[in-house]
């Protein structure tokens, strides 16, 4: 025990442990919430999506009410309890980590016992996350980068000229941060790499290593999933068991962000049901929702563990964030992901099933984005959700101020959808162009419009463009409704140079 902080351990287990759920004589003391929500969710889906959901019980584990307000608390606790015990960290020292936002907050909360916290971060943090960084004691360093913490972008040739500006740019804040530059400067070959392929989780740890700072390594740390395992899973199946019930009949449904999650609940399923129960949520691809992966970029992390899942979605989240809106109406506080995953349940529901849904957070940081979400009724369809309702359009009509399909891309569009092709129209190019600048409606739009159940469904290259005119109309009383992702996400279109199907407006 020569090495461990004695002092530091005893504080961080009665001012920080000792808060969080954890095992007392087998039982789990300070236990987030269980709550039903059947009822809830079952009238957002009748109220937004036109749903009635078979009868199914599903229950929301709310670790939003944990220590610095997210379930990250949960690993961040474990892993660094785990360093002062084993004496990896010590008072005083300083941790670096790369993160999207509530891992660091957690970390935030931990500092406070005397620890500094940096955290790596990127740019496409969301403004309420970047504010709860600051407020919980955590150090920033912006490295301006577009994507979340990830292992690299394989095949990566980053423009030298880029990287060179991004080494002077974190020189300069570690030299504001109080590090040595010319350690960084005798580290320069092994930190270009890691740039060139926007590496921010392994750059963490070199940083660490050459300041002889603690990593937590929240991507690559097994702790990460052990303490889901061993805690989170067990405090379900206790608070299930209390209401007379059983976690082997359950459906577990979380959004990835680390893999830290679903690994634990997974394993624990496994070792105990010998089942694959855990459904794992990404975002549809492109869509930016806070902490959480699409799923192409949760592939090459270390806790990504795909054969251990029951079953894994892709989730379009313009038509989750109405959910979002309505259950945090109802006094529910949750986030993004969990509306995500919420809206997964929607989707995969079936007579008689049962599913708890991890709520990773709350709504707290995520009021900004709140705001923009309409409240009277949804504007923006997924494919499958268009498909499947397609007799309740008019017309499918073609949006764009530059670009026309070709026949081609007329047929993409029909054979995904499941309609005749002479069902699309195809307005003028400067028809929409007046459209979206006057906001008035040109005739020839009017008149494609005028069809007697009165809502078509609007369609342009990547989903911008027809949103756009979906308000116009939608200002005007005219009901449509744009496809999300717009041609060049069908999946005729994707992978294939859209010159093959869209042409440049000729008039």
């Amino acid at each position: 025990m020569s090495d461990v902080d004695v002092a530091l351990l005893e504080r961080f287990e009665q001012e920080i442990l000792n808060k969080m759920p954890h095992l007392e004589g087998g039982k789990i003391v300070n236990a987030t919430p269980l709550v039903d929500i059947t009822k809830d969710l079952k009238e957002c889906a009748k109220s937004l999506y036109k749903l009635d959901l078979p009868d199914s019980k599903i229950y929301a584990k709310f670790d939003a009410s944990l220590m610095a307000g997210s379930i990250k608390a949960r690993p961040a606790v474990h892993i660094i309890h785990d360093a002062i015990k084993t004496g990896k960290l010590k008072s005083g020292q300083k941790i670096i980590e790369a993160t999207s936002g509530n891992f660091g907050i957690a970390l935030g909360e931990i500092s406070k016992l005397g620890l500094t916290v940096i955290s790596l971060v990127s740019r496409r943090l969301q403004e309420g996350v970047f504010e709860e960084l600051r407020g919980g004691n955590v150090r920033i360093m912006d490295l301006d980068m577009d994507i979340c913490p990830a292992p690299g972008i394989k095949n990566a040739d980053a423009d030298a000229l880029v990287v060179k500006a991004t080494l002077a740019n974190i020189r300069s804040q570690l030299v504001q941060l109080g590090f040595d530059p010319t350690i960084y400067d005798d580290a320069r070959l092994r930190i270009e790499p890691l740039l060139a392929a926007q590496d921010i989780i392994n750059l963490a740890k070199l940083l660490s290593e050459i300041y002889d700072c603690f990593c937590p390594e929240q991507y690559d740390n097994e702790l990460n999933i052990d303490v889901h395992r061993t805690i989170t899973a067990v405090e379900i199946e206790q608070q299930l068991q209390q209401k007379g019930d059983t976690l082997k009949e359950y459906k577990l449904v979380c959004a990835f962000g680390t893999g830290g999650t679903s690994g634990g609940l997974s394993r624990y399923m496994d070792d105990k049901y010998g089942t694959k129960s855990v459904h794992v949520v990404f975002p549809s691809a492109g869509q930016d929702v806070a902490g959480i992966r699409t799923k192409a970029n949760a592939d090459g992390l270390h806790l990504y563990e795909p054969g251990a899942y029951a079953a894994e979605h892709e989730v379009d989240f313009e038509q989750a964030k109405y959910l979002l809106k309505f259950l945090v109406e109802k006094g529910h506080d949750i986030g993004e992901s969990t509306a995500l995953a919420l809206y997964a349940i929607l989707r995969m529901i079936n007579d008689k099933d049962k599913f708890i849904v991890i709520v990773a957070d709350g709504i707290e940081k995520y009021k900004k984005n709140l705001k923009e979400i309409s409240q009277s009724r949804r504007i923006q369809v997924s494919l499958a959700d268009a498909a499947s309702g397609i007799e309740e359009y008019d017309k499918i009509i073609w949006v764009h101020t530059q670009y026309t399909p070709k026949e081609e891309g007329i047929e993409i569009i029909a054979r995904s959808l499941g309609v005749d092709k002479d069902k699309i129209a195809v307005p003028k190019a400067s028809t929409i162009e007046r459209l979206l600048s006057t906001h008035e409606i040109p005739d020839e739009l009017g008149r494609e419009l005028g069809g007697t159940k009165g809502k078509s469904l609007l369609v342009c290259m990547a989903g911008n463009t027809s949103l756009l005119a979906t308000k116009v109309l939608a200002s005007k009383g005219i009901v449509t409704e744009s496809l999300s992702g717009g041609i060049t996400s069908l999946p005729e279109g994707q992978g294939k140079n859209p010159e093959l199907y869209i042409e440049p407006a000729r008039e």
